[in-house]
């Protein structure tokens, strides 16, 4: 009868720590290239599988059945046309009266030096500064400061793309408005898109650039470069100074 070895439970269950690895690295001659905690886990499963061993020698083996796959779950129904129409989601909370004032003061700002300079300077030059669609940049740039749609690279380029699509598409199909008003929103969207300038307000202002009248037509391209661009630059110097005033605003969330 062969003699079997019991290794004591209290034994078997001692953690080497990190000090007790780090000595016994130390006192080998050799050179070990092995962090404690590498060694921590390395003496962790040997001792797993050396545990396994041990009961496998005297435990009779037992066959492992496969776990049978769990069924795929069943795909949620898409919902029907008018149901998406419910929602389901919740309205923001509103905003308090400091936001409310710091944003008042950003818009009536902005349209307000927009309003002066091109009365004083653009105006006397059978031109203009100030454009319809400014009053819905002034909704982003100074009450939805944190959205994407409102950081600077989107309210200067949106505005300069889409008017540059709304005049190309005044001088191409002006004979016929309602196409080149469709054409011009449109496409004016689809280069937003394209050039991760997306603007809502630069629907107005490719809009304006088609309807906007002999003023605006004789323009031509220039119309992008003033009141188009120009002018957002105008909202976007009031929304540096006056977002960044208010002790809770911080803007922009980024430049490009």
């Amino acid at each position: 009868m062969s003699a079997v070895a019991v290794v004591p439970a209290d034994t078997a269950c001692v953690a080497f720590t990190d000090e007790d690895l780090e000595l016994a690295m130390r006192s080998m001659e050799s050179f070990v290239d092995v962090t404690p905690e590498d060694l921590q886990e390395i003496c962790r499963r040997a001792k797993a599988n050396a545990v396994a061993r041990l009961e496998a020698a005297v435990t009779p083996a037992v066959p492992v059945l496969a776990p049978v796959p769990a069924a795929p779950p069943a795909a949620a129904p898409s919902p029907g046309f008018f149901a998406k129409m419910r929602g389901g989601g919740h309205a923001p909370p509103g905003e308090g009266p400091r936001e409310i004032a710091w944003s008042w003061l950003g818009a009536a700002l902005g349209i307000a030096l927009c309003g002066l300079l091109s009365a004083a300077f653009f105006e006397p030059r059978a031109s203009t500064l100030l454009i319809g669609s400014f009053g819905a940049s002034a909704v982003l740039v100074y009450a939805a400061i944190r959205s994407p749609l409102a950081q600077p690279r989107n309210l200067v380029g949106g505005h300069v793309v889409s008017a540059l699509v709304g005049v190309a598409c005044w001088r191409l199909f002006g004979d016929h408005l309602w196409v080149a008003a469709a054409l011009g929103v449109s496409l004016a969207i689809a280069g937003m898109l394209a050039t991760r300038t997306l603007h809502p307000p630069g629907g107005a202002t490719a809009l304006i650039a088609v309807i906007g009248g002999r003023g605006i037509h004789d323009l031509g391209f220039l119309y992008a470069l003033v009141p188009a661009g120009a002018g957002a630059l105008v909202l976007l110097a009031v929304a540096l100074a006056v977002n960044n005033l208010a002790p809770r605003r911080r803007y922009p969330e980024y430049w490009w």
